[in-house]
């Protein structure tokens, strides 16, 4: 949650979300050899510097250089016209698994992404996929989808179908809820999805690069999702809807190697590869605030708390989100005049928007751990149920305040009130002792092994399973002395 230096400004950001879906017309897509037309390109440069903004800001150094050089080599191969120079390629300082493109050429991956990936080829394999989204103008045939029903309502009625039951209250509250940064790009259709997948194969394979390297990441996403399902005590291995914009990789695995079988093409540049990303940040960056078990912990902010028991969360630019069967809820935060309770109503109206009139029908005031709050509750008619949000402000400065906005069923909102009154400042010493963790590039040593090296990974959790997914290792596999794999440190 990157709320130190541009937080205010991100709070009006919601406005430009339905700019990232693209606003070109048309029924028909363009060939692939068509060039990136003016109008796209001015596109894509309007919402390009808030898109930065949302998923963390661009990395910039030989890391993000190298991401860039092996994107622009793939890219010469969708035959779009001056395709190297037409290319933006972006590495976002973002814990979330994800990459995507806009119209005009802007391409972007995230560091947890590329951190997850063993080789050039599946760094190829990804930014060709995304390359052949912007060949294919899919955003602009999604944009025929999405004047139709926008992005937030849509993402909304995902939440309100989990927990409130598919209604317009359900959506109107969760397009409050739900608009972190991973919230801002629509999902592709499926077929869509698969076309790219088969374009960036077609392109590795003319890059010379090993066409399977599709199948193997997207196997090593699909088995992070499911490590992460267990590891937040989610029931099954899908990642939150709203939370991925290339959904269910694990049923594209079998297809995409099945496509590269009997293509040419062999390089991998694995330890190349491996070498360039050595000590990339891995997970949260301090800066916008770490998640260390159900804790949260925000060093620049000075402030931390802890989600209720059974809940997970996810660290956002904008906001950290909470999530459980019983309820969901964010921490963020807004502009504040140094009024706790006008400024516990404004959320109220934020969250209502224009169809919903909402407001607090209890409002009081409270301190918590010595800091001045204030919070609001409204129960809401939902179709055939009810159910009760809850605005919860600290203030933490005269002219800055931080809250949570919380959504559960009628009678059972308390399940989040051990979570509010966790709310804490935190100690200069405590904030000196956040460090990131870091990717460590080593070379095994005679006598070392998956369960020797695992033990050096910083997790108190799951260290050999986190190990071999991070080095795409299956069950059984082993190492040899000599290989270069990766660990996670901490590291400033």
């Amino acid at each position: 949650m990157a709320f130190s230096r541009k937080a205010l400004a991100l709070t009006t950001a919601a406005s430009f979300s339905l700019a990232l879906t693209g606003c070109m017309g048309g029924s028909s897509i363009p060939s692939a050899s068509t060039p990136i037309t003016q109008q796209e390109a001015q596109q894509g440069a309007q919402y390009h510097p808030q898109l930065l903004a949302e998923f963390g800001g661009a990395l910039t150094g030989p890391q993000a250089q190298y991401v860039e050089q092996v994107t622009k080599n793939v890219a010469v191969q969708s035959g779009l016209g001056n395709a190297r120079d037409s290319f933006t390629v972006s590495l976002l300082n973002s814990s979330v698994n994800n990459a995507f493109a806009v119209p005009g050429g802007y391409v972007y991956t995230t560091r947890q992404l590329v951190t997850l990936m063993n080789n050039e080829a599946e760094l190829a394999g990804v930014m060709g996929h995304e390359v052949a989204h912007v060949a294919a103008r899919h955003s602009q045939r999604r944009q025929q989808t999405a004047q139709r029903n926008t992005l937030l309502g849509g993402l909304g009625a995902i939440l309100s179908g989990v927990l409130l039951g598919n209604s317009e209250i359900g959506n109107t509250l969760s397009r409050g809820l739900l608009q972190g940064s991973q919230l801002l790009t629509l999902k592709f259709s499926r077929s869509q999805e698969l076309q790219a997948d088969d374009l960036g194969i077609q392109y590795l394979t003319s890059a010379g690069y090993d066409p399977r390297a599709m199948g193997t990441v997207l196997s090593s996403l699909a088995a992070q999702n499911a490590l992460d399902a267990q590891l937040q005590g989610r029931g099954d291995a899908r990642p939150p809807a709203w939370a991925s914009t290339h959904p269910d990789p694990a049923s594209r695995v079998r297809t995409a190697l099945a496509k590269a079988e009997g293509l040419p093409g062999t390089v991998t540049n694995r330890n190349t590869f491996l070498n360039r990303i050595d000590g990339l940040v891995y997970g949260d960056d301090p800066e916008q605030g770490i998640i260390e078990g159900s804790t949260f912990i925000h060093p620049v902010l000075r402030l931390a708390f802890t989600a209720p028991q059974g809940f997970y969360m996810m660290n956002g630019t904008r906001a950290v989100t909470i999530n459980g069967q019983s309820g969901r809820a964010q921490m963020t935060l807004a502009p504040y005049n140094g009024n706790l309770e006008t400024y516990v109503r404004q959320q109220f109206t934020a969250l209502g928007g224009e169809q919903q009139q909402l407001a607090p029908q209890t409002l009081e005031r409270t301190t918590i751990n010595g800091i001045p709050a204030a919070y609001g509750v409204a129960r809401v008619n939902n179709g055939n149920s009810q159910v009760d949000v809850v605005i919860y402000a600290y203030e933490f400065a005269n002219d800055r305040a931080y809250h949570f906005q919380a959504i559960a069923p009628a009678g059972r909102a308390d399940v989040f009130t051990a979570m509010f009154r966790s709310m804490r400042r935190i100690t200069a010493s405590e904030a000196a002792n956040v460090v990131p963790r870091r990717i460590d590039v080593v070379t095994v040593q005679r006598g070392e092994s998956v369960a020797s090296l695992a033990q050096r990974m910083a997790f108190d959790d799951a260290k050999e399973a986190r190990f071999r997914l991070l080095n795409g290792l299956g069950s059984n596999d082993q190492l040899q002395a000599g290989q270069q794999v990766k660990i996670v440190i901490k590291s400033r």
